[in-house]
């Protein structure tokens, strides 16, 4: 097959009942769905066998997370491309051709995916397809000083309307998971997703070592999927929030130094300012975590704690391989969150002029 479209189950049956037909009507001859599931105990490969006998599947022996689950199941694959798709997607006609023929005829960019639609549901169970972008990547990521993430048309928790604003095909640091398609010869150049991720903010640091080993990351706008969001975690998850801080931290280590080198640093001064850009992270983590607390949410409190401790526990001396001549895009020099809170909805007309345009 020349395109892989991998799902990653866990213990979403309902999902894959409700989208995985529209996805399989969608597809020409050269693309294959395949599900992979993360040992779910909700009866998906037994509805798998009895109502999509023909599409392949690979059983998982144990719920290795986003990461772990798509590096066993790309492994066993062989296409020129591959798709990771979230099973709480729901595709239209025609929506991989153009993200397929970018990459035929641009051999620099490494990774592309598709603008990214909420979708909703109605009382009675229906799905409905809106204009708005979705949170989980919305037109295409970037990150901010501190490595915050944001994107053309969600800044935050805020996410505004698809006005056609973002209709050309765009570089960005980052594509989301939810939905990308991924050459199968830079998958594994790379080594695949970082294991310790385990989950959230694994495809930004995906996008950002593919940068840095010379490749573009693309948004094609041509191509529009709507998400659903929060299948597996939902999105006040305290669990979700500690991944989300302690894979932030990840992220910095292994590409900001690499990144400030082919910015003209040398390799220890590249070293000791990411160094203190992580220590002002922390510092910024910190004073959230005693919001939290006088808040009442000691729960969240208590994640953004876990998350550093994990962090600490995970960190590697390993940095990414880079080339001297690779330029990083989608990274901006402002601290987002001050912008985010003093600008309200006028934050998306400010980044349209002063980031997104340069």
């Amino acid at each position: 097959m020349r395109t892989a479209v991998v799902i990653l189950n866990w213990n979403t049956k309902g999902y894959l009942r409700s989208f995985l037909p529209p996805l399989l009507e969608s597809l020409g001859d050269d693309a294959q769905v395949v599900v992979a599931d993360s040992a779910s105990t909700d009866g998906s490969m037994e509805m798998m066998a009895a109502e999509f006998p023909a599409v392949r599947t690979i059983p998982l022996d144990a719920n290795y997370g986003f990461t772990g689950g798509y590096n066993r199941a790309l492994a066993e694959l062989d296409a020129e491309y591959f798709v990771l798709i979230n099973s709480d997607i729901l595709v239209g006609d025609g929506w991989l051709e153009p993200l397929v023929s970018w990459m035929d005829s641009h051999p620099e960019c490494g990774i592309c995916g598709p603008k990214l639609h909420a979708l909703t549901k109605d009382g009675g169970g229906s799905f409905i397809k809106t204009d708005r972008f979705e949170y989980a990547g919305a037109a295409g990521g970037w990150l901010d000083r501190f490595g915050f993430p944001f994107c053309r048309g969600r800044v935050m928790k805020r996410v505004c309307e698809d006005r056609a604003q973002y209709d050309r095909p765009a570089d960005v640091l980052w594509c989301t998971g939810a939905c990308l398609l991924v050459r199968s010869s830079l998958w594994k150049a790379l080594g695949g997703l970082d294991d310790r991720f385990f989950a959230h903010m694994e495809e930004i640091d995906l996008c950002w070592r593919a940068q840095l080993a010379g490749w573009k990351v693309t948004v094609v706008p041509q191509s529009v999927v709507w998400h659903l969001g929060g299948g597996t975690l939902a999105p006040d998850s305290p669990f979700k929030l500690q991944l989300n801080y302690r894979n932030n931290l990840l992220l910095l280590e292994n590409n900001l130094a690499p990144t400030l080198v082919t910015r003209g640093y040398s390799a220890e001064r590249a070293e000791k300012k990411a160094e203190r850009i992580l220590r002002r992270r922390l510092f910024i983590d910190n004073l959230t975590k005693t919001a939290y607390s006088l808040s009442g949410k000691k729960e969240y409190a208590a994640a953004v704690g876990k998350a550093h401790e994990s962090w600490r526990q995970l960190r590697s001396s390993a940095r990414t391989p880079f080339k001297s001549s690779s330029t990083v895009h989608g990274l901006s020099g402002i601290c987002m969150i001050p912008h985010a809170l003093l600008r309200g909805k006028g934050v998306f007309t400010y980044l349209d002029k002063k980031v997104f345009a340069k």
